[in-house]
């Protein structure tokens, strides 16, 4: 997966993040989006994310830190 590609979440994830429902658990499974960015430095020094994929969302202004296994190319 590279940085531009579509992509839908294909697994169960729940997030507690989302901008319009603070605090509750969210289930974003089949939304889409495009993966922003790739965690793989932090100033200047290569880092091993656990979420390595930051996915924007469409429809709202969310974006979550996300695995490749989670996630399929559309």
């Amino acid at each position: 997966m590279q940085v531009g590609d579509r992509v839908r979440v294909k697994t169960s994830v729940v997030i507690y993040h989302h901008p319009k429902h603070r605090g509750q658990a969210v289930d974003i499974l089949n939304q889409e989006g495009t993966i922003d960015k790739i965690a793989t430095e932090w100033k200047g020094r290569p880092i091993s994310a656990n979420f390595p994929l930051i996915v924007k969302f469409d429809n709202d202004k969310l974006r979550a830190h996300m695995r490749e296994d989670e996630l399929e190319v559309i």
